[in-house]
């Protein structure tokens, strides 16, 4: 009587284990290329940020605090009047002062910011302006709004796929291909340059409360390089 042998699963593995190379040959991709396209533009800023403080010294913390509170509320009582401004709270803190010692706490010293945003440059410029008469400026800055930055990217998104197909098409010609395919491609933006800070001069900054007519910060909005960028890999087929 002949016996029949029954594979078993070690030695299936082996079998698939010497037949491997052979199928690994045949699916190994050829002339694969990697290559990067990249589409820039310069866009205007149109957003523009301030940050304005109230800071006062007192001997009784709930002295100080009731005083800072006072003319912050003030502040965002009157930029709440402008329609076109987004009025935030900013952050707040407070600390000691000691002696010349430095062992005694002689006083208590708090701070408070108040932010404020717009795409209306003249807007907030003339209501930063009014709030200078009681409040101080930390900073000024300018960027691209998001509804601007999302239309921006779209387009460069279109452009940077054009130029990657150029260039592709212009590789698979190089190589003596008849055509090519996209492999993988990925597309991503550098991001916006974050804008300098705005510093005023040292006349605006202590502008006095008896000033009759407000100190409007001039604007110098500037402007940030955007791109996209096209990396990926094609594979060119050959006649």
């Amino acid at each position: 009587m002949i016996k029949r042998l029954r594979a078993t699963p070690f030695a299936l593995f082996l079998a698939m284990l010497s037949a491997s190379p052979a199928l690994l040959a045949n699916e190994q991709p050829y002339n694969q290329v990697s290559l990067r396209a990249e589409a820039q533009q310069e866009v205007a800023h149109d957003q523009m940020q301030v940050i304005l403080y109230t800071e006062a010294q007192d001997t009784d913390p709930a002295r100080l605090a009731e005083t800072v509170t006072q003319a912050l509320n003030q502040a965002v009582a009157k930029a709440r009047q402008q329609a076109h401004v987004n009025v935030k709270l900013g952050n707040r803190s407070s600390y000691p002062v000691h002696d010349s010692k430095g062992q005694k706490i002689t006083a208590w010293r708090e701070r408070a910011e108040l932010r404020l945003e717009s795409t209306d440059f003249s807007e907030l410029s003339a209501l930063t302006g009014e709030l200078l008469k009681t409040l101080k400026m930390a900073n000024m800055q300018f960027s691209i709004a998001p509804k601007t930055r999302i239309s921006s990217e779209d387009q460069l998104l279109q452009e940077a796929i054009s130029a990657f197909q150029n260039r592709a098409q212009l590789i698979t010609t190089a190589l003596g291909g008849s055509s090519y395919k996209i492999v993988s491609l990925n597309l991503n933006s550098n991001g916006f340059s974050r804008p300098p800070m705005y510093a005023r001069s040292a006349k605006m900054l202590s502008a006095s409360m008896s000033d009759e007519a407000a100190v409007i910060p001039e604007i110098e909005a500037g402007s940030s390089q955007v791109s996209i960028i096209a990396d990926g890999v094609i594979e060119v087929s050959r006649p």
